[in-house]
């Protein structure tokens, strides 16, 4: 799908651009960022993350951030380190022959840090500084996030509020740069998202300005249909749904941070995935539902995940046990476990589980669900590897899960475990993980090749 035709009938379309470390690395990316912003006059609101790495062997800015919060307590090793935070930034200004003095910022930081201003604070002045830099070169307005993203006093991220206050400043500046990654807590102290938090602000962002699309910049030309580094040259998704993202997300797949399909999920903004470096690349369009899919293929994606590990329980008559998997279940909630699937017949039931989530726990889990139901045979089995398979096109296709059995027979796999939602969405298999990439291979040539 073209991602101009999800804006035709727009008469004013916003677009909500966010940029992530390796678009923004050094001058010559900053440059192509320019081009690929100004191409465009919807192209109104910009997120840059902090500067990554220019080679496999530098340093991320943020990084080296975070190193100098670790020997902010060492005046000399704090300057060594800064020094080449600074380093980074002027390098920048000096590629790009800009006229920009940013001696008063570098300083009121390392003031800071030296006062112990906290981790979050440190590491968002890496987005802080090239957001300065960007709406330099841009002649955009600057926009610091933490007036206008803030969390709770229990450290939540607060969307209301927050998308009330960034709507009016917004409203206020037709165009903007608004730094990623970082809010602000109710006293003013500034708060950061998990790592790779820019996604979650650029979503944040396209809510607040009623966007028309939000375009994900990244290097990457858009979202694979499967690991690169298991399956050579896999075919890019064209158009996936919330939905299907959210399900390969959480399976492993890693272009894009989960928690920022929610602000554009809620709002039905569709994202785009596109590639810095390739531009003319369409990329990849998520959008909040469509019956539109490759007949020829079914599938969405695949994608897959190591280390689990499943508790198999056994019990004559089990499933006329009145209360039977709650008090399984309550086993693991005591313990602060959450599981992740629970395949179960007639008599059996298993419990799939992070391994090194219950390594501290075993005999407790093993000893908690005899005194709880009592079962004829307990086991823990561990080695285990999830691979789920997902698609719009499975529903109401028949012969789906024949083929998928069929691939990993041929491949000479095991399938230990099978597990199928009701809305036919996706299927999800459990393998020994020494069949983890075997699995994988055989599923996409069966689907896609």
């Amino acid at each position: 799908m073209n991602p101009k035709f999800l804006i035709e009938h727009i008469a004013d379309p916003v677009k909500v651009v966010k940029f992530g470390g390796s678009s923004l690395a050094d001058a010559e990316h900053f440059r192509m960022v320019q081009s690929i912003v100004t191409a465009e006059e919807s192209r109104r609101y910009v997120v840059p993350s902090a500067p990554g790495k220019r080679f496999k062997e530098d340093d991320k800015v943020t990084d080296l951030l975070y190193q100098c919060y670790e020997v902010s307590d060492d005046p000399a090793k704090l300057d060594e380190v800064f020094a080449r935070v600074i380093e980074r930034y002027e390098l920048i200004i000096e590629g790009l022959g800009m006229e920009l003095d940013l001696s008063e910022e570098y300083t009121k930081i390392k003031n800071s840090m030296e006062n112990h201003a906290g981790r979050d604070y440190a590491a968002s002045r890496g987005e802080y500084l090239n957001g300065i830099i960007l709406a330099k070169l841009l002649g955009y307005h600057f926009l610091d996030p933490a007036r206008v993203i803030r969390f709770a006093e229990d450290g939540s991220f607060d969307a209301e509020l927050t998308n009330q206050m960034l709507g009016e400043k917004l409203s206020q500046h037709k165009r903007a740069v608004i730094p990623g990654f970082y809010g602000s807590m109710p006293n003013g102290t500034v708060k950061t998202f998990s790592r790779g938090g820019s996604d979650i602000t650029g979503s944040i962002v396209a809510r607040a300005a009623n966007a028309a699309i939000y375009e994900n910049w990244t290097d990457v030309s858009g979202f694979m249909m499967a690991d690169p580094r298991i399956i050579d040259d896999p075919h890019t998704i064209e158009i996936i749904t919330y939905r299907e993202l959210r399900e390969l997300s959480y399976m492993g797949a890693t272009v894009l941070h989960e928690d920022a399909i929610f602000p554009v999920r809620l709002a039905g903004i569709p994202i785009n995935i596109r590639n810095t470096n390739d531009p003319a690349c369409d990329g990849t369009v998520i959008v909040p539902s469509t019956g539109i899919y490759d007949t020829k293929r079914i599938i969405t994606g695949i994608a897959g995940k190591t280390g689990f590990s499943v508790i198999n329980i056994e019990k004559d008559m089990m499933n006329s046990e009145l209360g039977f998997g709650r008090r399984v279940l309550e086993v693991f909630e005591k313990l602060g476990i959450s599981f992740e699937h629970l395949p179960s017949g007639v008599d059996t039931m298993g419990v799939v589980v992070n391994t090194r989530d219950i390594e501290p726990f075993r005999q407790r889990i093993l000893d908690g669900i005899r005194a709880s139901v009592s079962p004829d045979s307990l086991t823990i089995e561990d080695g285990l590897a999830l691979i789920a398979v997902v698609g719009r096109g499975m529903v109401r296709t028949k012969g789906t899960a024949a083929k998928l059995f069929k691939a990993c027979a041929e491949a000479d796999v095991n399938i230990r475990m099978i597990d199928q939602g009701s809305s036919e969405f996706n299927i999800i298999i459990g393998v020994e993980e020494g069949d983890f990439i075997a699995a994988q291979k055989a599923i996409y040539n069966e689907f896609v090749k």
